[in-house]
């Protein structure tokens, strides 16, 4: 099969060649990729930067999202069945979805939303998971909370706004003006102009953040919340916590400790809890997900659609910083 790899960690583009098609695990389904989708992440395991905790082996091919048929099943398997049309973020170090097949373990696998069409499907995975374990599972979010979403036009701003929104809480986001008519459309109350605006003047006394940005915005992020309020990053740095989560040898316990010290003590200083979140993969939380699709509660939003011959292009929009919403890559 055909696939998009890199040989080593790099900051140039991803290379096509020809490849081995996946074993099918006894656990495991074969899906034939209709659609994939392109996530910071995937630029960021590009280059190397998460090569602390998910140290990956070479030659390695990208791509978290996919949506697809699935076409064989392992002897295990009870969920699915071929012919299911199915979408999932796989699990780590089982990545490789910029590619024509994929083996994943039905344990990260969904049916797709019916509504959806495969390369809406593809685009959601990741960023939904992202803010349901964001929003839900670490925030704890109810109804009349503020929150602040940063970067409310970037792919996981867009399905937290709406999931905030949905849990009834009064929502905050950061973006450039021309973003402002899609994230109200979305549910965002209070917009904020990042190029001419100041969020820590304009908003205070906040129940959540979440972070997507640089360390110099999640300082000033505290500024914001109340006490006993919540900051979670998506972009770092990570925690102990977090180290210990994953299971990670002492020694980055150590590391990681040094690396979030200074914004923990900040955050412990105004009595504010400070996390990291890396998602997780979970076919049962997408299931969850595709039922607020399905009832409308959560729409995808698409920026652009590249073929699979141009998957490199796109992943290099990606990381200019200008995509709206999600890119995503049409395989079939």
């Amino acid at each position: 099969m055909k696939a998009f790899l890199i040989n080593n960690y790099t900051k140039d583009g991803l290379q096509l060649a020809d490849v081995p098609a996946p074993t099918v695990g006894d656990n495991d389904v074969l899906v034939e990729v209709h659609s994939a989708s392109i996530n910071l992440l995937d630029s960021k395991i590009k280059k190397g930067e998460f090569k602390l905790f998910l140290p990956y082996k070479f030659p390695l091919i990208l791509g978290h999202d996919v949506a697809g048929i699935v076409t064989q099943v392992g002897k295990n398997v009870k969920k699915f069945k071929v012919g299911d049309e199915i979408y999932s973020r796989v699990s780590d170090f089982h990545i490789g979805t910029f590619a024509e097949f994929i083996s994943i373990n039905e344990k990260d696998v969904a049916l797709k939303p019916k509504n959806l069409t495969m390369e809406e499907s593809a685009s959601i995975p990741l960023v939904a998971l992202t803010a349901l374990q964001a929003l839900v599972e670490k925030a704890n979010l109810n109804k009349g909370q503020k929150i602040f979403i940063q970067a409310g036009s970037g792919g996981v701003g867009t399905v937290a706004i709406q999931l905030a929104k949905y849990l009834g809480a009064n929502v905050a986001t950061s973006a450039s003006e021309k973003s402002f008519k899609l994230l109200k459309s979305l549910g965002a109350n209070v917009l904020i102009d990042y190029k001419t605006q100041d969020f820590e003047t304009l908003l205070k006394d906040y129940d959540v953040v979440l972070n997507s940005q640089d360390n110099k915005t999640l300082q000033k992020s505290i500024n914001i919340l109340k006490p006993n309020g919540q900051v979670i990053s998506i972009s770092g740095p990570p925690t102990p916590d977090f180290a210990k989560e994953m299971g990670l040898p002492w020694y980055l316990k150590i590391v990681m400790s040094l690396l979030s010290f200074s914004i923990r003590r900040k955050a412990k200083k105004r009595n504010i809890d400070y996390s990291f979140l890396f998602m997780k993969a979970s076919g049962n939380q997408l299931e969850n997900i595709a039922k607020l699709i399905e009832a409308d509660i959560i729409k995808p939003v698409i920026d652009k659609i590249y073929t699979f011959e141009q998957t490199s292009d796109a992943l290099q929009y990606v990381e200019s910083g200008r995509s709206k919403g999600k890119v995503v890559i049409k395989v079939k």
